[in-house]
């Protein structure tokens, strides 16, 4: 067998346009075109958003009310500025009066509430007829940046509770009244917009989100595929192993699975298909790779911020709990493409094609800002923004070590727009979450679905864990990680947390799965970014990297069923022997799926290891014990099948 596997011939593959990919399958990349001075204005106005957001955060105490108006209505302004109306060619310079008449009405709504937070504090429920159209004007704007920068899905679900509320939720027995008390609720009340999401998102989010935007401009991703090229790139389906170990380093920096598997895919897609992985394959790994920097620390997704709010644990303690899940999940990557790569007979790169790690190794310095962020963040010696920034300072100071990714006094106001402007969608989003959240709370839909959920599950805990994890994958289908993760701390966490799974352990579940929704078909928007880079066919890459990730969907009722992955309850010797049989458990889940270990195996062979990496990863020493004998029966009888293979040949 060749190096294309199967006397493949090598496919060319036209140049990718990787912003149309972002544009097609991410809606932060459909923005206006501005040029010349418009572009320059607008760019600025961005950058002091983001300057804004800095100093409101770290110096000043001002009013709750105050604080989070004034930056919700910055944000309907940029927001306005940046995405048009709909997708599609843009004419450049150019903005329509309709979209200035809503993004003055837009602004000027919570400016009102910015300039009149101490009356409309004191005034309790007596409203005017004009600050009630006051409050629907902010909430409708609100939305439509909503639409233009996240998409439909998630207003629907905003929609559909709020026509709940109004119909049939709320005991008042007038229309009028049920409006009224609605939108003094969600856009007046701390409840409704101006609520946890919103709070985290200008709080901490923003400043991280400013972190990646310079760590971005100081060439990390690029070491971070050559490293991981140069370290695992020459073992058997080199390529694929790289966008894994890629993508797990990437995503300590970056929270957005489109944006990974765009930015890595682009290199590690390429590379994949040359050594003749199949395209539906290559975009598969790279996608289900990508998929995991939401969950991989220090960072992680900006859902990860809000989960530290609603438990009431520091940022670091959500971090440090995260990170055996997150190992496991990509060890289960690594896992399925190695199986994959053997049993295809596809080997690595050349030794030529492989970067020196010598140069690399004298890149390290590029580091230096993350290691410095984990410290500070876990030592509690500053504040999670205080960390942010300095960590911005560090970053700033360490590209001037590296003459190609040098960041200039231009690059820093560049890095501070695009800040800016990656805020948008990220606030948008927690603001109509923050509207989902307060509508299932006002209606109190929130206890009567726990009760349904909770009678239907009996006393069984796993039925319970499958509800949720179905509920979590169709709303995150088209709705951002964290708004997803906010409905479900609304809604199904406390399920959870009822039927005796720990707080944290709930929080992680619902946080997981609202994440591989990014993976799980119909609507999976990282698997249909990866096979728009490889010229695959979307529906297959999307099962493909549902199955390279199954560790997604295994690890959670892992943590769920035994806390002690999350460090919660447990000692050292527990924790050792959960990672080993997860592991295993996760090896014998993967070669079932796969069909092979050491060579094709027979369906009861793929049986035994399915059912023996189930029981492993299910806690407990009979399960384990069960689960151990299985997978080890099926290497045995592999090892004795291969032996008669060699001896036959």
């Amino acid at each position: 067998m060749g190096l294309f596997g199967k006397n493949k011939a090598p496919e060319v593959q036209e140049p990718m346009d990787l912003d149309a990919v972002m544009k097609k399958y991410d809606r932060e990349s459909n923005t206006r075109i501005w040029e010349g001075t418009p572009k320059i204005i607008v760019n600025s106005v961005l950058a002091i958003f983001s300057l804004f957001c800095i100093y409101v955060t770290l110096f000043t105490s001002w009013l709750e009310e105050i604080r989070l108006t004034s930056f919700v209505a910055f944000i309907i302004f940029i927001g306005y500025l940046v995405f048009p109306a709909k997708k599609g060619q843009q004419k450049v310079n150019h903005m329509p009066w309709y979209d200035i008449v809503l993004m003055i009405c837009g602004t000027g709504a919570f400016l009102y509430y910015t300039a009149n937070a101490m009356t409309i504090i004191q005034q309790g429920s007596n409203f005017a007829w004009y600050q009630i159209v006051i409050g629907i004007v902010g909430i409708l704007s609100l939305a439509e940046v909503c639409r233009r920068s996240v998409g439909l899905p998630i207003l629907i679900v905003a929609g559909v509770l709020v026509l709940y509320a109004l119909i049939w939720g709320l005991s008042n027995p007038t229309l009028s009244g049920k409006l009224n008390y609605t939108v003094r609720y969600l856009f007046y009340s701390k409840e409704g917009i101006m609520s946890t999401p919103i709070n985290v998102c200008s709080k901490f989010i923003v400043v991280f989100i400013i972190f990646g935007a310079f760590l971005e401009r100081t060439g990390i991703a690029d070491f971070f595929i050559n490293i991981a090229n140069a370290f695992v790139g020459g073992f058997s389906g080199g390529p694929a192993k790289v966008a894994v170990v890629a993508s797990a380093m990437e995503g300590m920096v970056s929270g957005s699975s489109v944006a990974n598997t765009v930015g890595s895919g682009s290199v590690t897609i390429p590379l994949m298909k040359k050594t003749g992985y199949k395209p539906e394959f290559a975009a598969a790994a790279e996608a289900s790779a990508s998929t995991g920097g939401q969950i991989m620390p220090p960072i992680m997704g900006a859902a990860a911020f809000l989960m530290a709010d609603y438990v009431g644990v520091p940022y670091s303690d959500i971090a440090v709990r995260a990170i055996l899940p997150a190992v496991l999940y990509f060890a289960g990557i690594f896992i399925a493409v190695h199986l994959g790569a053997k049993k295809e007979g596809l080997r690595g790169l050349s030794k030529e094609e492989l970067p020196k790690i010598k140069p690399l190794l004298k890149q390290v310095y590029l580091l230096l800002p993350l290691i410095l962020l984990v410290y500070l963040v876990g030592t509690s010696q500053r504040s999670i923004q205080y960390a942010a920034a300095i960590a911005i300072i560090v970053a700033i100071i360490v590209s001037l070590f590296n003459k190609e990714n040098r960041i200039t006094p231009k690059r820093i106001w560049e890095a501070l727009a695009a800040g800016g402007q990656g805020m948008i969608t990220v606030a948008a989003a927690c603001g109509v979450a923050g509207i989902i959240a307060g509508t299932i709370t006002m209606t109190g839909l929130a206890n009567m679905l726990i009760n349904g959920i909770v009678t239907l599950a009996g006393n069984q805990v796993i039925i319970a864990l499958l509800l949720t994890m179905l509920c979590c994958i169709v709303l995150g289908m088209g709705v951002p990680t964290t708004a997803n993760y906010c409905i479900m701390a609304a809604t199904c966490a406390p399920i959870l947390i009822r039927m005796g799974v720990p707080t944290l352990a709930a929080h992680f579940f619902v946080f997981y799965f609202g994440i591989v929704a990014d993976l799980t078909p119909p609507v999976a928007l990282a698997a249909y970014a990866g096979a728009a880079i490889a010229q695959a066919n979307p529906m297959k890459t999307a099962f493909t990297a549902t199955k390279l990730a199954i560790a997604a969907f295994i690890v959670p009722y892992v943590f769920a069923l035994n806390p002690a992955m999350l460090f919660i309850d447990t000692t050292a010797v527990e924790i050792v022997q959960i990672c080993l049989t997860s592991l295993v458990g996760i090896f014998g889940v993967s070669a079932a799926l796969e069909g092979y270990f050491l060579r094709h195996m027979s369906w009861y062979q793929r049986l035994m290891s399915l059912a023996g990496g189930l029981l492993l990863i299910y806690p407990g020493l009979v399960t384990d014990a069960l689960g151990l004998g299985l997978v080890i029966v099926m290497v045995i009888i592999q090892m004795l099948e291969r032996r008669k293979d060699l001896v036959k040949a």
